[in-house]
């Protein structure tokens, strides 16, 4: 039988190793090892590694730890603004949604842009319309509602500053959400999440959303869901450049993945990491930053959930 197997991200870059106390980490990484488990459980049962990539990103979306859906950060209008994609390697099929509102679980609605419309990218108020139209339940401000988030926002509201989750200039940093996906037929699929940046202003987007930059899968390839400064990686194309590394010049994953996160995205001033799987259910999870909340699981007996280096 193939090898199959899966892994999550919860955003690169991490609390600095003095902030992180016991209690705080072990809450992490029982988070992120539910939403592992729960992906495995998945394609252990032989479904699909679209299935399996939904179901881990759903918890950590359910988690208020993280930028993405439940712990999305504020908008500079005191707002959320939630992106997610889903991609599928095997038919290139993909959706994406962004500047959606009130969703608890924007990448199922991603996922209903793949399989029900005949669009991959709806924004604003016509991706709030589609899930009008599919009868999503809008959930309150309240539920979306965290202190060390409106906290976080507090510190920056009426000024020009944005702040990326991950970014280096404060302490307090976390990230998009994402996992990738081997099943038991060879199949891949990526997804990612996110509540963007803090303060964002103007209906800023960044590259999660986006398909080739933040999310891509193509069975001929890897399925890659990558967390860091959203400007850089639109403008490296990252994840399609990682695949198309292994495409053009016949890298491995773990060699593709590294060589953009290690050299092409620092050469353009970007940072972060990103997770990837190839076919055979190889797993590759670099970043450059000082850590990023990760995961892997596989039918070979890998089974490990890590934040630092």
């Amino acid at each position: 039988m193939k090898t199959f197997s899966i892994a999550i991200h919860g955003g690169a870059g991490t609390l600095v190793k003095g902030m992180m106390t016991p209690e705080l980490e072990a809450q992490y990484k029982s988070a992120l090892q539910l939403a592992l488990d729960s992906g495995y459980k998945v394609l252990e049962a032989g479904k699909t590694a679209v299935e399996a990539v939904e179901v881990a990103v759903k918890l950590l979306e359910d988690s208020h730890l993280f930028n993405a859906g439940k712990g999305s950060v504020f908008t500079a209008t005191e707002t959320h603004e939630m992106d997610a994609s889903i991609m599928d390697g095997k038919t290139l099929n993909a959706g994406g949604v962004s500047l959606i509102t009130g969703i608890k679980n924007p990448v199922s609605l991603a996922r209903d842009v793949m399989e029900k419309s005949e669009h991959v990218f709806l924004a604003g108020d016509g991706a709030m319309q589609f899930a009008k139209e599919l009868n999503y339940k809008l959930e309150d401000a309240s539920y979306f509602y965290d202190e060390f988030r409106h906290n976080q926002w507090l510190e920056i509201k009426d000024t020009d500053s944005f702040q990326l989750d991950h970014a280096k200039k404060k302490d307090s940093k976390f990230g998009t959400v994402g996992a990738v996906a081997c099943d038991k037929d060879g199949n891949i699929a990526a997804a990612t999440s996110t509540g963007g940046m803090t303060n964002k202003k103007w209906g800023r987007v960044g590259d999660s959303p986006m398909i080739g930059a933040g999310n891509y899968a193509n069975n001929k390839t890897c399925a890659i869901s990558c967390t860091g400064s959203g400007e850089f990686f639109i403008r490296g194309v990252v994840a399609y450049d990682v695949a198309c590394l292994m495409e053009h010049k016949g890298m491995s994953v773990k060699d593709a993945s590294s060589e953009v996160i290690h050299k092409r995205i620092l050469e353009i001033g970007g940072d972060g990491g990103l997770i990837a799987v190839d076919t055979k259910g190889n797993i590759a999870m670099p970043f450059n930053t000082e850590g990023m909340y990760r995961g892997q699981k596989s039918s070979d007996g890998i089974d490990d959930v890590s934040i630092y280096g």
